[in-house]
């Protein structure tokens, strides 16, 4: 069963009650919105969220249980509601390794259409999907030990170098693949935006309407471009 979890957020507690279809956001117009029309959009807002969640998190859980046929694939879904923040969904594990993941409000109120929402969050599913925290730990202790050692024979076994190779050689294990990871949940997510009944190449158009990182050497996210042609080229296999 999907577990919301409405961290100190108010204007989600008279939301959860009825699944209705998600709707579209309410455009907003020219000038300040006035109370009535901020409680409108934060009400659209909660009632889209809850929407996305119970039609994405179930298509997850099942693309997840194909993969990881031991591991936990219960999604818990998180708001994080603290004020201040720039638009943001991620993946974590708790204590006994169980899948999160988080948004903020700012994502949440930020988002164009349910497309959207449901893409972001099938993104960030598949991290968990494809065991890339788990994946990012073993580089990064490979990058340790290869660095570790390296110091160890260049420095004559100087104590302060050889930590120094450690954490860089640990930084670079965590950042080699990352680009590669990010394709491979932009991959997958399309995957479960689709069979759960969204359009990830719309939902992919968030991509247009956020910092583009680029090609960076040793950044940890691809080209917007990159990504948005690996939502297309997935979405035409599946169609």
């Amino acid at each position: 069963m999907t577990r919301i979890s409405l961290l100190f957020l108010t204007l989600f507690l008279s939301a959860c009650a009825a699944v209705a279809p998600a709707p579209r956001l309410p455009q907003d117009t020219a000038g300040p919105l006035t109370e009535t029309q901020i409680q409108r959009r934060a009400d659209a807002a909660a009632r889209q969220f809850v929407a996305v969640v119970e039609q994405v998190e179930p298509v997850a859980e099942a693309e997840c249980r194909k993969v990881r046929l031991r591991g936990p694939c219960d999604f818990q879904i998180v708001v994080d509601d603290r004020p201040g923040q720039a638009p943001n969904a991620f993946h974590t594990l708790d204590r006994q390794g169980r899948p999160i993941i988080a948004f903020n409000l700012a994502l949440i109120l930020n988002v164009d259409n349910a497309d959207e929402l449901a893409f972001v969050m099938g993104h960030e599913a598949a991290h968990h999907i494809g065991g890339h925290i788990e994946r990012a730990q073993r580089n990064a202790t490979l990058g340790s030990e290869l660095f570790g050692r390296a110091a160890a024979t260049i420095s004559g076994g100087d104590s302060g170098a050889i930590e120094a190779g450690l954490e860089l050689g640990a930084a670079l294990g965590r950042r080699s693949f990352t680009k590669d990871f990010e394709l491979e949940a932009d991959a997958i997510g399309t995957v479960i935006a689709h069979r759960a009944g969204f359009d990830p190449v719309r939902g992919a158009e968030f991509f247009a309407r956020i910092p583009d990182p680029g090609n960076r050497f040793l950044g940890t996210h691809p080209p917007n471009s990159a990504r948005i042609e690996t939502v297309r080229r997935v979405a035409r296999r599946l169609k």
